[in-house]
């Protein structure tokens, strides 16, 4: 039987070079991959809290647009798992998402309640901050490219 547990250091190896080049591009400088699930499980919450929070009856603009905002974020959460390269570039745009969810119970809703605004302002201080992680390490692999 062959020894396929043999383990060699691969340092000698001659195709070493060409191995690291090849799994640096299949990597594509992803330094945030860690961020797209929680920025998809935030979109996700934002999606469906009018009905977890129970403001969907009294709050109906409301209630739209933050179904509209949470898949939005759900989409390019999605965008930044299947094309990193390109949607990391609109990682800025979760950032003023974000803020615009912290502002819109008094903008578009009419008398928010506590839980409205606690719930608006978690999820929209959550998608600021997940944009800040992702728009700096978009920043950080512009760099390391140029």
């Amino acid at each position: 039987m062959a020894g396929v547990s043999h383990r060699e250091d691969l340092a000698g190896h001659p195709d070493i070079t060409e191995m690291r080049d090849r799994y640096a591009r299949v990597l594509g400088g992803r330094d945030v991959a860690l961020v797209d699930g929680p920025v998809f499980l935030v979109g996700l919450a934002c999606a469906i809290s009018p009905w977890i929070v129970h403001f969907s009856a009294s709050q109906p603009a409301l209630a739209t647009h933050n179904l509209i905002m949470g898949v939005a974020i759900v989409v390019l959460a999605l965008g930044f798992t299947v094309t990193p390269a390109r949607m990391y570039g609109l990682s800025w745009a979760m950032c003023v998402m974000g803020a615009w969810l912290v502002v819109a119970p008094w903008i578009v809703g009419s008398g928010p309640d506590k839980g409205v605004i606690w719930t608006n302002a978690v999820l929209g201080g959550l998608t600021f901050l997940l944009g800040l992680v992702c728009t700096a390490a978009a920043m950080r692999s512009g760099r390391a490219a140029r």
